[in-house]
């Protein structure tokens, strides 16, 4: 073996001793999920005292974990993991609401405590609404960590930085794309395949908005693609399924693409929308 190689990997774990693994922070993210929602993870047989110790543990936990990232100071990292924890209630009632959402939105769905158990949509949207306050607390590597987790497991991939608002709805899910200055209004409601992205990859756009807005009661179904930070989706608008759209429309549309045949047999495509 090349021993000059052996030495570059040895001196590239030197320059990060004590960087918190991602199967470290994925580890944390379960442990806190199991214990914010008893239908996922069981926790009837402790105390109250010791579920009391689990969560002041879980406290510590983030705080070593932030510790050890290289950006954050010893005091801020106490600091931090204690302001994480004092949002947890709020984090843990718009996570109720997104359940709520799935539940009533879901024929199929014959309990929240199913949702939670089951659902791809409960796991990626909780997923991103731990790493979201992380990330508006100024905290690097982990609320990508844990979305990505987030992406591995369910096939969801939302960027922590995206703006999503109360009752939020993914329905079955895999291939769902939310990009990272995406904002989403309440009460809105996607489905499998649905892409949120941007029209520009080029570095020096990273600070603008490349990503659309959905507004209020908006719901796209299967396979649709929204592209671009001027693209708006007006409130209570319906966005069919594989639509392509680059551009904004108004409140209360309803959007499709309707193939129409011609006597050469060939397929031509219109956009039409109604409002």
């Amino acid at each position: 073996m090349d021993k000059s190689f052996v030495r570059k990997l040895y001196q590239s774990h030197l320059v990060c001793p004590t960087c918190p693994s991602p199967a470290e922070v994925q580890h944390f993210f379960v442990e806190l999920l199991g214990a914010l929602f008893a239908d996922f993870t069981q926790l009837a047989h402790l105390s109250e005292e010791q579920f009391t110790e689990l969560m002041e543990r879980l406290q510590r936990d983030l705080a070593r974990l932030l510790q050890n990232n290289a950006a954050t100071s010893t005091s801020s990292a106490v600091q931090l993991s204690a302001d994480f924890f004092d949002a947890l209630p709020t984090i843990f009632e718009k996570i109720q609401q997104d359940v709520a959402a799935m539940y009533a939105g879901d024929p199929a769905a014959r309990s929240a405590g199913e949702v939670v158990r089951t659902y791809p949509g409960f796991y990626a949207i909780a997923a991103y609404r731990i790493a979201h306050q992380l990330y508006r607390q100024g905290i690097g590597d982990i609320p990508r960590i844990i979305t990505e987790h987030a992406h591995s497991r369910t096939g969801i991939d939302i960027h922590p930085a995206a703006t999503i608002g109360n009752f939020f709805c993914i329905d079955h899910g895999t291939g769902v794309v939310i990009g990272e200055t995406t904002i989403i209004g309440d009460h809105v409601k996607i489905y499998q395949g649905v892409t949120l992205g941007a029209l520009s990859v080029n570095k020096e756009d990273a600070r603008r908005k490349r990503h659309p807005t959905l507004q209020d009661n908006v719901v796209v179904y299967a396979g649709a693609t929204i592209l671009g930070g001027e693209t708006t989706i007006g409130h209570d608008s319906v966005i069919g399924g594989n639509v392509w759209l680059t551009r904004s429309v108004p409140p209360h549309s309803k959007i499709y693409y309707q193939a129409k045949m011609f006597n050469d047999d060939t397929n031509q495509t219109d956009m039409v929308i109604f409002k």
